[in-house]
């Protein structure tokens, strides 16, 4: 029928220039089976199809087709609604595992993981929101703040054992406002650190430190101990 338009693959467009050498006799019917990768008998039978009706009888017919081993809406349905009641907070692997054990649901990884995002119980990692982290202000005098840290590393390369330096970095200057070399980070190290700099500097509003177990007590129940703070 003139002016008919005909979608077809690349893979299908390749099927038809070597089917159409085939019959103009350009190229035999098992070169063209090579080139295809299929049997003489399946490249007679597309030879039929093109001659029959056109580079049409090339196209495949399950084409805008439900594929025969989908599986039902009815199944689909049932599983959400499970998935939904009972493993809302699960990811697809663990929901599946729970489908399987507990009701008899076999159902493909990837295919679970399909109708969670359509039920929006699950969201790939590349659609979720990152977190934005509202970015820390440096204060605006000098004595603010001061960050103490500590870095263990083989500073004397072989000249000398290998120890830590404590740092206190004024936040809103960046100057190094005390610097000591211990064996490690311990606490009688950081309290001789800190009496330096108070006789050096004076008292700041407040001294940063990371969460090192150094700096918090780590078990609940410990002597002396007022909501995870330390003594000094």
């Amino acid at each position: 029928m003139a002016g008919e338009f005909i979608t077809m693959s690349a893979k299908e467009l390749d099927r038809l220039e070597v089917v159409r050498r085939v019959l103009e006799h350009e190229l035999s019917q098992v070169k063209a089976a090579e080139l295809l990768g299929l049997t003489s008998r399946q490249v007679r039978r597309l030879c039929r199809a093109l001659e029959r009706s056109g580079p049409g009888g090339l196209v495949s017919r399950h084409r805008g087709r439900p594929s025969n081993r989908r599986l039902s809406a009815e199944l689909q349905a049932r599983v959400t609604a499970i998935v939904r009641e009972r493993y809302a907070d699960f990811g697809p692997m663990l929901a599946r595992e729970k489908l399987l054990e507990r009701h008899d649901l076999a159902i493909g990884r990837e295919t679970l993981r399909k109708w969670m995002a359509l039920a929006g119980l699950w969201r790939p990692r590349r659609e979720r929101l990152r977190l934005a982290h509202q970015p820390r202000h440096r204060r605006e005098c000098r004595g603010e703040l001061v960050q103490i840290d500590g870095c263990d590393h083989e500073w004397f390369e072989d000249r000398g054992p290998r120890c830590a330096l404590l740092v206190y970095v004024d936040d809103a200057t960046g100057d190094l406002m005390e610097l000591r070399f211990a064996r490690s980070e311990s606490t009688f190290d950081y309290f001789a650190s800190t009496r330096a700099y108070l006789a050096r500097h004076g008292r700041p509003v407040a001294f940063y430190s990371d969460k090192h177990a150094i700096f918090r007590v780590t078990r609940a129940h410990s002597a002396g101990s007022l909501r995870g703070a330390t003594w000094v």
